[in-house]
């Protein structure tokens, strides 16, 4: 078939999607967009602007099964009838990651993990980005990456991917693939089964080269038991807290080292990010860095003048000596965990959302320890009071909205605590985003 008359489908017209448009159509492709929702109307224009056909508000299902190939968005589940549709009759489906590689030779710095995922990848492009190198950013942060590929030229992307993305990449090739950690999350999505989760996170490493690199945290008991199965061929760079058998990067009397594949040190006080969970994301940033050549001086000025992440443990303000903390992002278990773990003073933690399957034991001990009182906010917080009720802390439900919420909260904290919100869950029962939920904690703590 002549590549001209070859008819792309993208359903979904978000940022992914019509990036993805933009692309096809740019490439010379039949291009139809479908979106099952309301699409924004920054999407619309932009889709508009590039004469591309589109439709809002259900699928046209002849006009979808009639593709040589569709690009997904990662948000819609395999197994929704019109997905078993396309798969029956042997319609590839790929995501717009995927798509976009095809037409960029650019290195490709990819992280994943369950948590600290936004940290690193913002991180590694902040090095990047100072040393003064050509990069985008891309992935579940910043522009789609199959926009830039169609308007910009790079000679690197750092991207962060989710599983959701990963298990819709088949040829792409990550030339550095970073693993942050793999524990429990968006199990809902695969049949509840841990290890086709892991299966999807470790599909990073697909298609990598001994010329290639991968990066991984050496104490994370599932990555170690899924290094023979994959396989690798790329050369490891595993890391840890400490100097251990193995790793290249640690931190050695108070000083962060990486010992390949260019010696490198600099003092741990000097790092802008703090807590164990970013010494991890420091140095995943760090090795990645070095694998690509960039200078000692530039990789150790960014490491210490990095600003974070916004809803990443992001101090709002202290009222009438109560600090209220947005961890917005916290939307598993483990990324609560690593969010209490970091606290120096009692806690009222606000938890809850749309519960993907949690398991609530990986913070009880830490919940007990620093925890003065808790507030659930969400439409079902029946999980929670089941698990939490029992330990006989001071509770507040809330389902109306955050406002209510922030003010239990600081109604129930005292002068020298904290009040964290690091939900667990995902924010789609009474907020649009993740960010959405982090701007509305913002805004009633400044109203307090």
């Amino acid at each position: 078939m002549d590549t001209k008359q070859k008819r792309i489908v993208i359903l979904g017209a978000g940022e992914s999607g019509a990036g993805a448009a933009v692309l096809a159509q740019v490439k010379g492709l039949d291009t139809f967009v479908s979106d099952q929702g309301t699409i924004k109307d920054k999407y619309k224009a932009l889709l508009n602007q590039y004469g591309i056909d589109w439709e809002e508000g259900g699928h046209t299902e002849e006009k979808i099964l009639n593709a040589d190939e569709v690009v997904k968005s990662p948000g819609i589940p395999c197994d929704t009838p019109l997905m078993l549709k396309l798969k029956a009759q042997g319609t590839p489906v790929i995501s717009e990651i995927e798509f976009a590689g095809r037409y960029t030779d650019a290195k490709m710095i990819c992280v994943t993990g369950s948590n600290g995922k936004t940290t690193t990848t913002s991180l590694i492009y902040h090095i990047f980005k100072s040393a003064g190198m050509n990069v985008g950013l891309a992935g579940n942060i910043g522009q789609s990456l199959a926009l830039q590929v169609a308007t910009k030229h790079y000679d690197y992307y750092v991207i962060e991917l989710s599983s959701f993305q990963l298990d819709n990449m088949y040829k792409f090739r990550a030339n550095i693939a970073v693993l942050m950690n793999i524990t429990p999350d968006h199990l809902d999505r695969y049949n509840h089964c841990m290890q086709n989760y892991v299966d999807a996170k470790f599909r990073i490493t697909q298609n990598q080269t001994p010329d290639d690199a991968f990066i991984f945290w050496n104490d994370d008991p599932v990555i170690r038991r899924e290094l023979a199965r994959h396989g690798l061929k790329a050369h490891l760079y595993p890391f840890a807290a400490v100097k251990e058998e193995g790793v290249i990067a640690y931190v050695e009397d108070e000083h962060v080292k990486i010992d390949q594949p260019i010696a490198f040190n600099m003092e741990q006080e000097e790092l802008a990010l703090t807590g164990t969970h970013n010494l991890y994301n420091s140095l995943a940033a760090g090795i990645s860095a070095n694998v690509a050549g960039i200078r000692k001086e530039c990789i150790r000025q960014a490491l210490s003048d990095f600003k974070g992440v916004p809803h990443r443990l992001e101090y709002v303000a202290s009222v009438r000596g109560i600090r209220f903390v947005n961890d917005s992002k916290a939307t598993n278990v483990n990324s609560c965990w690593y969010a209490l773990q970091s606290m120096k003073t009692p806690v009222v933690l606000i938890l809850g959302g749309k519960d993907k399957g949690n398991d609530y034991h990986e913070i009880e001990d830490l919940v007990r320890q620093k925890c003065r009182a808790l507030v659930f906010l969400g439409l079902h917080n029946e999980k929670l009071h089941a698990f939490f009720d029992p330990m006989g802390l001071p509770t507040a439900e809330v389902q109306t909205g955050m406002e209510d919420a922030v003010e239990a909260a600081y109604r129930l904290a005292e002068k020298g605590d904290t009040v964290l919100l690091s939900p667990c869950c995902a924010s789609f029962d009474l907020f649009k985003s993740y960010e959405d939920r982090g701007d509305q904690f913002k805004e009633s703590v400044r109203k307090l």
